[in-house]
């Protein structure tokens, strides 16, 4: 089993990379291999409605300059998938938010395939506006029909350098706690 992450921070290795690892140590820990795909550098273009993907249902998107084509195989084969991201003014980053539209509409063009894999949000944020963010990804994972693992809080972390969030004991074990669950509800799905 195998769960893909992909951290939409601009920064790569920043606080969301951290939390994300933090839950990657859980799934680990349960025997599941990890694989974090990080957005920093890449420019990525939102979804343009050339309707490609709704006549051509094959998985990939007509915009191929970028790395979305490659994450989307990457979110197929996968058992499990999370997604990261800071805060940008109590949303997601716009980078994550190109991804979820273009592999979003790919994704259910090409038969709904990202349908029942489990779906985790990751959000690191400074002070304020995470819970939006936080469901701008769950939206994401309920119209693709995924399941999204509970966890003991939401998942956010705080710290505003990079780095800062590894010092946020609560984010720390939540992102524990989110990992262990994970590896449970794959497991009952396998």
């Amino acid at each position: 089993m195998k769960v893909l992450a992909i951290n939409g921070s601009c920064r790569k290795d920043g606080n969301t990379a951290i939390l994300i690892n933090r839950a990657f140590k859980a799934l680990e820990a349960e025997g599941i291999e990890t694989e974090m795909v990080q957005l920093a550098g890449e420019i990525i273009r939102g979804c343009v409605d050339c309707g490609y993907c709704k006549l051509a249902k094959d998985g990939k998107c007509a915009i191929n300059n970028d790395p979305i084509n490659e994450i989307i195989q990457k979110m197929i084969q996968a058992d499990g998938i999370i997604l990261g991201s800071p805060t940008y003014f109590a949303d997601i980053s716009p980078e994550l938010k190109a991804l979820i539209d273009r592999t979003g509409r790919v994704c259910r063009c090409a038969g709904n395939v990202l349908k029942y894999k489990p779906g985790a949000a990751v959000i690191a944020v400074r002070r304020g506006g995470a819970i939006h963010a936080f469901d701008s990804i769950n939206h994401y994972f309920q119209i693709q029909e995924m399941i999204i693992p509970g966890c003991n809080y939401w998942n956010i972390g705080f710290g505003g350098p990079s780095g800062q969030v590894a010092e946020d004991d609560e984010a720390m074990a939540t992102m524990r706690i989110l990992g262990e669950n994970m590896a449970y509800l794959l497991k009952k799905l396998q």
